[in-house]
């Protein structure tokens, strides 16, 4: 079967479409992936590795991530997103359309970020089947739980706070996000949360279901696939010799990364790094976002590393401090590896309290008020109190034990052989 898949957004939004289509074309199907980077990275030599057709739309976004950072860093959860939304979705949202359009033409069904309302519109006037997968289960409801930030109402009114939360959505976003289907003539779904932005046929919540507390309420379409963890650039990643002789020489560091928000933020995020590593007096592996600290290199009890695959390297560490994304807090939980949260934006903040609440983390660290004193306590906190890394191996080991690539697969297929 031919299938494309089309994702928008940073590092953390490519990778887990990324190891879905590997488990598609493992399984025997023909699979391209559309990429439109905010973080202008190419993925194109990992997707020929894996043979996997492979398309960046656009070659290059005209958006400044660190300019963004600094003026949307203390704006509320719904001005950051419109702010977002304005300047790295809209100006794109054409040429995202076409390249849509051209792979609900080309494949016999599509699969989208869930945020990727341009190819569900594509796949609606094709009369072509769409699947969507969502990174994070915040905005799954669920009656037992109340959307985050919402006080908890019980089973029989939380559905209310799920309703008003998707009425502030439509008010919000309605009119841009329905454009398209405007134009296209057609009557745009109802609610944006709920139905515009995710399949009504299946939608696959890429979350280990370690974190999923509530889903037996879902409705019946969201399914917990599972983590989407990439291990294909495990595989072919070598260990740098100055690293292993640096895990060598103490005990287990910490590691410290914000991911691709690194690179908004490049000399704030070292500078907080190495304070807070000095003032815990513990060993520390910095991903490095900044010429001065170069990759390889090491100061005093720093060693600095580039990009690499995260995993094999948390499982040498004692704690991770990290940004709250989904990729990470799930890689960080799989390594077995406890966490040092330091959450940049809403959706951060929730997956940080569900660390908090499964005992893997501490109270989150807001980035927006974090000083180095905060984090180095933080930090010396974790790796002295060996209940959050026992509490980490016992969870690691059941995230290893499931595949969600697997299970996505398995569950698209399910849904290919009654659609198709």
């Amino acid at each position: 079967m031919k299938i494309g898949i089309q994702t928008w957004g940073s590092n953390g939004d490519v990778r887990p479409m990324l190891a879905l289509a590997d488990g598609l074309r493992k399984a025997g199907h023909q699979v391209t992936l559309a990429v439109s980077s905010i973080d202008n990275q190419s993925y194109r030599s990992i997707c020929e590795q894996m043979r996997i057709g492979y398309r960046q739309i656009p070659e290059r976004f005209a958006f400044d991530m660190e300019d963004f950072a600094e003026r949307s860093f203390r704006m509320n959860p719904l001005q950051w997103l419109k702010a977002l939304l304005d300047e790295a979705f809209f100006p794109v949202e054409p040429l995202i359309y076409q390249a849509a359009q051209s792979l609900v033409a080309e494949n016999d069904c599509v699969i989208g970020h869930h945020f990727l309302y341009p190819l569900k519109l594509a796949a609606t006037l094709q009369d072509k089947p769409f699947f969507s997968v969502t990174l994070c289960h915040a905005a799954v409801p669920a009656s037992a739980l109340p959307p985050f930030g919402f006080p908890d109402l019980g089973k029989h009114l939380n559905p209310i706070s799920w309703k008003l939360l998707d009425a502030i959505f439509n008010w919000a976003l309605k009119q841009p996000l329905t454009r398209l289907w405007r134009e296209a003539g057609l009557m745009p779904p109802a609610h944006m949360l709920s139905e515009l932005l995710t399949s009504q046929q299946l939608n696959l919540v890429a979350v280990d279901p370690v974190f999923c507390q509530g889903r037996e309420d879902w409705p019946a379409f969201h399914q917990a696939c599972g983590f989407l963890n990439l291990t294909e650039d495990t595989r072919r990643w070598q260990w740098p010799e100055s690293l292993l002789a640096f895990l060598e020489t103490g005990p287990a560091p910490a590691y410290m990364t914000f991911g691709s928000l690194q690179q908004a933020v490049p000399e704030w995020s070292m500078e907080l790094f190495l304070q807070a590593a000095e003032k815990s007096g513990c060993r520390a592996i910095v991903q490095s976002s900044s010429p001065r600290y170069p990759a390889g290199s090491q100061q005093g009890n720093v060693y600095f590393i580039g990009k690499h695959p995260h995993q094999p390297v948390f499982g040498r560490c004692a704690a991770v401090v990290h940004h709250g994304g989904a990729g990470t807090t799930q890689a960080a939980t799989r390594a077995g590896c406890p966490s040092v949260a330091v959450p940049f934006m809403e959706e951060q903040l929730f997956w940080a309290t569900q660390l908090q609440r499964m005992g893997l983390a501490g109270k989150p660290l807001p980035a927006k008020r974090v000083n180095a004193d905060a984090l180095a306590q933080a930090v010396a906190n974790i790796i002295s109190d060996p209940g959050y890394g026992s509490r980490a191996q016992r969870i690691g080991e059941q995230m290893r034990a499931h595949d969600g690539v697997a299970e996505a697969v398995e569950l698209l297929t399910v849904k290919f052989r009654s659609v198709i």
